[in-house]
């Protein structure tokens, strides 16, 4: 996955201007999800047919309304800590030390993300499903509301999940709460110092800012940070099928982890992992650095040329994995709305012909009718999901009956 876009974001453009309001939003996104999709590319009266329905892609701002921070909000992580550097893959398979500190970080902020649960927003786009009129959702987030709102759903987690974690070699799952206990029983010192967290309602709170006053910061990928917390004391386990059967290494000798009494990873001579990365176990979601597994690729792309349109929602779509599927959209001519709470990346690529500056003097003809096509195909409103969307889901269900 590319570092993020980290520039700054411009306001949004809000389209139709109606859409500024709750009522206007959720008319003209009612009406982008009901309304027969067009397509500026030439398909088979076949293909024209199956292109029924429209494909979500949803970002962390989806699950701010569950109590989890999201990146480029108002209190989002790096609006609020301008320092903010996530964990590179190559740091984590590298460094003992930086794998402390992670997984202690993760130790610490595991207990708020795994207590948090899906919002009105996660369970309007089940609804969505159920009404036939979405079929797929690709989620850029790791937390697995989706999964949990709507499990009938088809949805694809671009960039993997928290829920488990993976083995490096022989890449077996392991669940995460089973990993968590493991945590504590080797850090018995960091699992008091949670504690000691919990009573004073830093945990509590699902206000990033007032957790940030109660000396904790907390991140969507469960991520926490207690500045001046001695990270480098922490210990973790290797994987425990690595430790009974250790892998077969490509040069045909056997793999070896270093391991004190209890189970947990000790410093090689260099202070790095072997080089085979035996045992190393990871969280199973897609690092800065690392590549989306062909598969998963293959699935999200699938999903959108499925699709006659897509709806992003919560996304600011900085990140080049999830931008470069509404390229594809916009590429292919499928209607394009847009949810999100703040500016988006580059959107005036998607929402450009729309822009006062380029429709002046299209009062008649086809310039006029291409332009009222496309103000029918595109929706943008910044909103917050959470409140819109199960309006649209009401709003559909009332014209439905009528």
């Amino acid at each position: 996955m590319r570092i993020p876009f980290t520039g700054p974001l411009p306001p949004p453009l809000i389209i139709p201007p109606s859409a500024v309001t709750k009522e206007g939003a959720v008319s003209a996104l009612t009406h982008f999800l009901k309304a027969p999709a067009g397509s500026a590319a030439p398909l088979s009266e076949h293909a024209q047919q199956a292109k029924t329905k429209t494909v979500l892609l949803t970002g962390a701002g989806i699950s701010v309304a569950s109590g989890l921070a999201d990146y480029r909000g108002v209190n989002g992580t790096y609006t609020q800590n301008k320092s903010y550097r996530p964990i590179y893959y190559h740091e984590f398979i590298a460094s003992h030390e930086s794998r402390k500190r992670y997984w202690a970080r993760s130790f610490l902020g595991w207990r708020g993300l795994n207590r948090s649960k899906p919002n009105p927003a996660h369970f309007a786009i089940g609804d969505l499903g159920t009404l036939g009129l979405v079929d797929n959702v690709v989620t850029q987030n790791v937390d697995s509301f989706h999964g949990l709102a709507h499990p009938k759903l088809k949805t694809v987690e671009l960039h993997g999940f928290l829920r488990a974690l993976v083995c490096l070699s022989c890449r077996r799952l392991m669940d995460r709460d089973v990993f968590q206990q493991r945590l504590a029983e080797l850090n018995p010192a960091w699992a008091e110092f949670l504690q000691q967290l919990l009573a004073s309602g830093a945990l509590d709170t699902e206000n990033p800012v007032e957790r940030r006053r109660l000396g904790f910061r907390t991140n969507p990928d469960g991520d926490a940070d207690v500045p001046g917390a001695p990270y480098y004391t922490f210990r973790y386990p290797a994987c425990p099928h690595c430790l009974r059967r250790p892998p077969i290494l490509k040069d045909g000798s056997k793999g070896h982890v270093d391991v004190d009494v209890d189970g947990a990873w000790t410093s090689s001579p260099s202070g790095s992992a072997p080089s085979e990365g035996v045992g190393i176990l990871k969280p199973n979601v897609i690092m800065f650095g690392e590549s989306i597994p062909a598969d998963v690729k293959t699935a999200a792309e699938e999903a959108i040329d499925s699709a006659a349109k897509i709806l992003v929602v919560g996304s600011s779509l900085a990140t080049y994995s999830a931008w470069r599927l509404v390229k594809r959209a916009h590429e292919q001519g499928m209607g394009i709305g847009i949810l999100n709470m703040g500016g988006v990346r580059k959107e005036e690529v998607f929402f450009g012909e729309l822009l006062p500056e380029r429709h002046h003097g299209r009062g008649s003809g086809d310039g006029h009718n291409r332009w009222e096509a496309l103000r029918r195909e595109l929706v943008r409103a910044s909103l917050p999901a959470e409140e819109i969307l199960p309006l649209v889901v009401d709003a559909i269900r009332s014209s439905s009956s009528v």
